[in-house]
């Protein structure tokens, strides 16, 4: 059957306005729920929702189970009483609200969260235990994974005393009573994440909105993941890595990146038939209702790079899984929906790959003008797309489409122009061509970064890869989402064939009755206070 044309827009969680530091899972996020929904869209697209370390970096994660624990509201725990509203007033998370202030945000945000979990008698609270049954098969490890990595002032697991950093029976047990409390606080902010998570995304949905979560390809080394399976990943017999994921020198950097995550024993994980994967991808469906996998190309050959190398000259490709592991998915999970991220060096075989999965790949209009980019430029002009492909104008890690267009080449600039038929626009407006392009592409769906519909320099990148310091930090302000670029929103989806029109006249009947419901209870207070004489 043919699927619908359809939209939506890539904001991260964190990029939300907020009261409290970083965007959450507060009131504002199903405000921004309620406006893309009056905005015609179908999606929301985030990037990862994993607890972050040093670099900030959503792809490199604790857990690739957990969720971050900066995403809780504080509101809410206001409104459980476990905080008080001055207690929040009063903590410092950094003085602009357009930025994560991480350093501060570590501070202040969990030693709200700690007072929390004291009052809140968690115990006593049968969703609590319920959680803990469920998700034990993860959770027990990450919340004694994060219990020790504080009691070592936070270090790499492999820096740990040797009877935990390789989980000798007494040592785990010896653990487990020494630091009950901390181990019993990392589960509280677990439990209230995904009460919060689920309750949001509960919310979307109904509003005709879908979620698009984003999972990277590998976990990180000093994870939980590693730490608890290391036979799934190739290490030594010390458990540091053999070898290391990145990817090869290209236009973007000409020594390559060096990503440290540690690869996969894939032999190990056939061997499993790939058990470890299907919970993974069972449980991300169970928070998204699309998954796109980050460096997908990497299931079918990936780079590997010798362990303590600090560039990506000397590394070399292996062959991956294959579809040997996206049968086993179908056969355990049934018909899932999947995003393949296959930007970058493309080869025959993974063209092939994608193809076979059926999963639609990606299109990012900046790589169709770019000659940084190591893809075919051919891949990304909208002409030659099929159908069963999201197409982006810019994703996390590229330029804001504004910014790009200013800093690439004069001869690329001049390519855009001749491509839209256009000479002598302003940025603003080409800006906006490009997006009104790939909207009447082919692509069955079509995701637009929040900064590129606001026309916003690169002061809003979301990540510049392979550089620290100011990345992840971008935030939206109040009120720079509003009415106007709402109906804009709406009128280029209705013109293209996306909008959502279940959504929008969801909408407009829920206020309808808002403002009813209100006029109503005008008129009983007037009534109330009416003089007798005034009948």
């Amino acid at each position: 059957m043919e699927r619908n044309r359809e939209c939506g827009v890539l904001l991260p969680v964190f990029s939300l306005p907020s009261k409290y530091g970083i965007g959450c899972f507060s009131k504002s996020a199903y405000e921004f729920v309620d406006q893309l929904a009056r905005a015609g869209q179908r999606y929301w697209q985030i990037l990862p929702l994993g607890p972050t370390g040093y670099g900030d970096s959503p792809y490199q994660s604790f857990s690739t189970f957990a969720g971050n624990p900066y995403f809780i509201s504080l509101e809410e725990l206001v409104c459980e009483g476990v905080l008080t509203e001055e207690e929040c007033d009063s903590a410092d998370f950094g003085s602009d609200p357009a930025s994560v202030d991480y350093g501060k945000l570590y501070e202040s945000r969990f030693r709200l969260l700690r007072k929390a979990y004291e009052r809140a008698r968690i115990t006593e609270d049968p969703g609590f235990s319920e959680f803990l049954d469920r998700e034990g098969y993860w959770l027990l490890d990450y919340a004694l994974f994060m219990a020790v990595k504080g009691r070592f002032d936070n270090k790499a697991w492999s820096e740990w005393a040797e009877d935990i950093r390789f989980r000798w029976q007494y040592s785990m047990d010896y653990y487990r009573r020494e630091l009950y409390f901390d181990i019993e606080f990392q589960e509280y902010m677990q439990y209230k994440f995904y009460q919060q998570w689920r309750k949001l995304k509960a919310y979307a949905n109904d509003k005709g909105i879908r979620i698009i979560g984003d999972i990277p390809i590998y976990v990180a080394m000093d994870s939980a993941d590693t730490w608890a399976s290391p036979w799934l990943f190739r290490l030594d017999d010390k458990n540091n890595p053999t070898m290391v994921a990145g990817c090869p020198p290209d236009g973007f950097s000409a020594t390559g990146q060096v990503w440290g995550n540690p690869l996969y024993n894939w032999e190990v994980h056939r061997q499993s038939g790939f058990e470890w994967w299907i919970r993974r991808m069972r449980h991300c469906f169970s928070m998204y209702d699309v998954v796109r996998i980050d460096h997908f190309r990497g299931f079918d050959e990936y780079y590997a790079i010798p362990f303590g190398e600090t560039t990506a000259r000397n590394g070399w490709w292996e062959k991956g899984p294959g579809m040997e592991l996206f049968r086993a998915l179908q056969s355990r999970l049934g018909e899932k929906e999947v995003i393949a991220e296959d930007l970058g060096y493309m080869t025959d075989s993974v063209r092939r790959l994608v193809a076979d999965s059926g999963y639609p790949n990606m299109k990012v209009i900046e790589f169709a003008f770019d000659s940084r980019d190591t893809g075919s430029a051919a891949d990304y002009l909208p002409h030659n797309y099929d159908p069963n492909c999201v197409v982006y104008t810019g994703t996390h890690d590229n330029e804001t489409l504004y910014s790009w267009y200013q800093l690439i080449t004069e001869e690329e600039r001049r390519m855009v122009q001749e491509y839209l038929n256009h000479a002598g626009s302003t940025v603003e407006e080409i800006c906006r061509d490009l997006i009104c392009l790939v909207m009447r592409s082919v692509a069955r769906i079509c995701v637009i970064p929040l900064q590129d519909y606001l026309a916003l320099d690169n002061s809003a990148r979301i990540n510049h890869p392979s550089t620290q310091g100011t990345n992840w930090k971008w935030r939206l302000a109040a009120g720079q989402f509003d009415g106007k670029l709402e109906k804009d929103m709406a009128d280029l989806a209705g013109r293209y064939g996306r909008l959502n029109l279940e959504a929008v006249t969801k909408m407009k009947i829920e206020e309808e009755e808002q403002q009813e419901n209100a006029h109503a209870v005008d008129c009983r207070e007037e009534a109330l206070f009416r003089k007798p004489e005034d009948d």
